[in-house]
C-alpha cells in the first residue's frame, strides 16, 4: 500500500510540474517561432482577459529554455485575432511578430543591443488612417497626420519609459486594422491593445534580447480559436 502510495504521488507530481502544456517546453508546441533563438510569448487566460503572463525564451544546444518571466497586462477589451482585427477596439492582436527595434522616453538599459531610439518632444506615431505615415514613428508630425490620430510618444512617461515595438501591420499596413501596438512599461491598468509588464521586466527583455538571434513575439490565450499554440 505504501508503495502504491507514493508511486501515485509521484505521477500526480509530475502531472502538476507538466503544466497545461505537456511536459513538452512552450516553444515546441507553438506552430512556429519566426525561425530565431529567441522568443517572447505573451499568454492570456483567454480572449476577454486583460491579464496574463510574459515568458521569454532562449533556444541552445536544440533546446527552448525559459530565461525569464512577469505578470502582463492586455487590451481593455481582451484579445482578437491579428489578421482581422479592427483600429480602435481596445483589443490586442494575436499571431506572430517580428520586433522592428526598441524605443524609450530614458536611455536604453545598459547592455542593450537593439537599435533604441530615444523619444524627444517631436516623437510621434501616427495612426491616422488617412495618412502616408500610417503606423509610424514620425518627427515632427506630417501635415497629413492629424494630431488628434496620433500618439506624442513623449505623453506616455511610464508607460514608454522602454518599449518594443511589435511587428504587427507593419511591414505592409493595411489602414483601419490598427498601429501602434507596443511590449511596453505597465501603466494604470489595461492597454489600447499593446502587451505591457513591469519595468524592471522590460529592461530585463532588452537586455537579453540579440538581434542576430532573429527574436519574435508570439501572442495568443491558454486554449480555444485564439491558442498561442496556433501561431
Amino acid at each position: 500500500m505504501r508503495t502504491a502510495l507514493v508511486t501515485g504521488s509521484l505521477i500526480v507530481t509530475s502531472l502538476l510540474a507538466q503544466g497545461p502544456y505537456g511536459s513538452a517546453p512552450l516553444p515546441d508546441r507553438l506552430a512556429d517561432t519566426g525561425g530565431g533563438s529567441q522568443l517572447i510569448i505573451a499568454v492570456a487566460p483567454g480572449p476577454g482577459s486583460t491579464t496574463g503572463r510574459v515568458t521569454w525564451w532562449d533556444r541552445r544546444a536544440g533546446r527552448w529554455y525559459e530565461a525569464g518571466g512577469a505578470e502582463a497586462r492586455f487590451g481593455a477589451n481582451g484579445l482578437t485575432e491579428g489578421a482581422t482585427r479592427t483600429q480602435g477596439t481596445n483589443t490586442t492582436p494575436t499571431g506572430l511578430y517580428d520586433l522592428p527595434y526598441a524605443f524609450g522616453i530614458h536611455r536604453a538599459p545598459a547592455g542593450t543591443q537593439f537599435r533604441y531610439r530615444r523619444v524627444t518632444d517631436r516623437s510621434w506615431w501616427c495612426q491616422d488612417n488617412a495618412s502616408g505615415s500610417y503606423n509610424r514613428w514620425v518627427e515632427p508630425l506630417p501635415a497629413d497626420c492629424a494630431p488628434g490620430e496620433a500618439e506624442h510618444l513623449v505623453a506616455y512617461e511610464k508607460q514608454y519609459a522602454h518599449a518594443l515595438v511589435v511587428g504587427f501591420n507593419y511591414d505592409r499596413p493595411v489602414h483601419g486594422r490598427g498601429a501602434g501596438i507596443f511590449l511596453h512599461v505597465n501603466g494604470k491598468g489595461a492597454t489600447a491593445g499593446c502587451v505591457s509588464v513591469p519595468e524592471r521586466a522590460m529592461q530585463a527583455i532588452l537586455r537579453w534580447a540579440e538581434p542576430h538571434r532573429r527574436p519574435h513575439i508570439v501572442i495568443g490565450t491558454e486554449d480555444g480559436p485564439l491558442a498561442v499554440t496556433r501561431y
